[in-house]
């Protein structure tokens, strides 16, 4: 009789790692998943989070659209009252046609995933998003990235050079761009959008803190997507992205999503979060002004240059990256060392923009050092 208290044999590593690299694809081997750092009891400035809270108000509307919540059923697996609530909050017409995402990150795999044909390229001005080379990756598509200027904006002839050899597939413009802040042109974009072969992605993550969008212009187009994510003004831990488009782009799209996506609990608070658009909308405007008086103060300190941002973060060249975010992080602030990423961001931190008191923390951290 077998004694199932006795120990079990355990595999080798040698053996999975035999198995590993014999069945997953080398260039998902060599990838590096994306980084999140432990932040716990730091002042949080590597994200860019909103660091708002919610009114008392808006706490307690949504405790109880969460106690209503029914959570032992699927979730409406086309999210049809949040998608009510953002056209009444974005003043949508019908004729524009919505999906949504766990996230935006789902709604930039699921616009990967349905143009992954053998030898289809993904094309983006370089540096942008680090996730559009990474899901280009993991779905075995080439990935051509046009190189910004020197100043970190868009070199519109080189882009449209590369479209004209590349005929892309996918072409995905960040606007605000990340993890630069830039914003393109407007033109700019506009002429892509007419090059380009297939379909741009305008994915307006920062649109709250700019003073432009595509979305009203979306139907303007007959291949242009706009993507949005809730996550940068103030509800990064619900999850919520969405796409807007033609409604013959979205059919598509949304045979890629996963049925029941989007999960009950967010379905529950997104629509009562959006009601509070007042609170949301004076937070966001408390950004653009601490990134103005930031900008000011960073610019200020010696060594330290300062790119022009229409987000809600900063990127700043310093002399010695690494060390300064050494210093940062032993004074207990978190920002993102993009130093190493690419060759234009050599040197630089990106810094969120946060409360008048974090920001206050870490200009003094940095005026000791600088």
């Amino acid at each position: 009789m077998n004694d199932s208290r006795s120990p079990r044999p355990v595999a080798s590593q040698d053996a999975v790692l035999a198995r590993v690299k014999s069945t997953i694809r080398p260039k998902i081997r060599a990838l590096t998943a994306y980084p999140v750092t432990k932040a716990t009891g730091m002042i949080k400035l590597d994200a860019m989070e909103n660091p708002y809270g919610l009114s008392g108000e808006a706490r307690a509307d949504i405790a109880a659209a969460v106690a209503n919540a029914r959570i032992n059923r699927y979730p409406d697996g086309g999210g049809d009252d949040v998608k009510a609530a953002l056209r009444r909050s974005l003043a949508l017409p019908d004729d524009v046609a919505l999906v949504l995402g766990n996230g935006s990150d789902e709604i930039l795999q699921m616009l990967t995933a349905a143009v992954a044909k053998p030898g289809a390229v993904v094309l983006s001005p370089d540096p942008s998003f680090v996730l559009y080379r990474m899901l280009a990756d993991l779905a075995n598509l080439r990935f051509a990235g046009v190189p910004l200027r020197a100043d970190l904006t868009l070199d519109i002839d080189a882009m449209l050079a590369a479209i004209a050899a590349e005929r892309p597939a996918l072409v995905w413009l960040a606007y605000p761009n990340n993890p630069t802040g830039t914003l393109f042109a407007a033109q700019d974009i506009e002429r892509i959008i007419a090059a380009a072969p297939g379909v741009v992605a305008v994915d307006e993550a920062y649109y709250a803190f700019a003073d432009t969008s595509f979305l009203p212009r979306v139907l303007e187009f007959p291949n242009l997507v706009v993507v949005r994510t809730l996550s940068k003004v103030g509800m990064a831990g619900v999850r919520l992205g969405y796409a807007a488009a033609h409604p013959a782009w979205i059919a598509e799209l949304d045979k890629v999503r996963p049925p029941y996506n989007v999960n009950a609990l967010t379905q529950a608070v997104v629509p009562v979060l959006l009601r509070h658009d007042t609170l949301l909308a004076e937070q966001a405007a408390a950004i653009r002004r601490e990134r103005a008086r930031m900008a000011a103060a960073l610019a200020a300190l010696r060594r330290v240059t300062v790119f022009p941002s229409h987000a809600n973060f900063l990127l700043v060249r310093v002399p010695d990256a690494p060390r300064w975010f050494a210093t940062l992080k032993d004074a207990g602030i978190l920002v993102k060392n993009v130093d190493g990423w690419h060759p234009l961001l050599a040197g630089c931190l990106r810094i969120t923009v946060g409360t008048p008191a974090e920001n206050n923390a870490l200009l003094e951290a940095l005026s000791r050092y600088a």
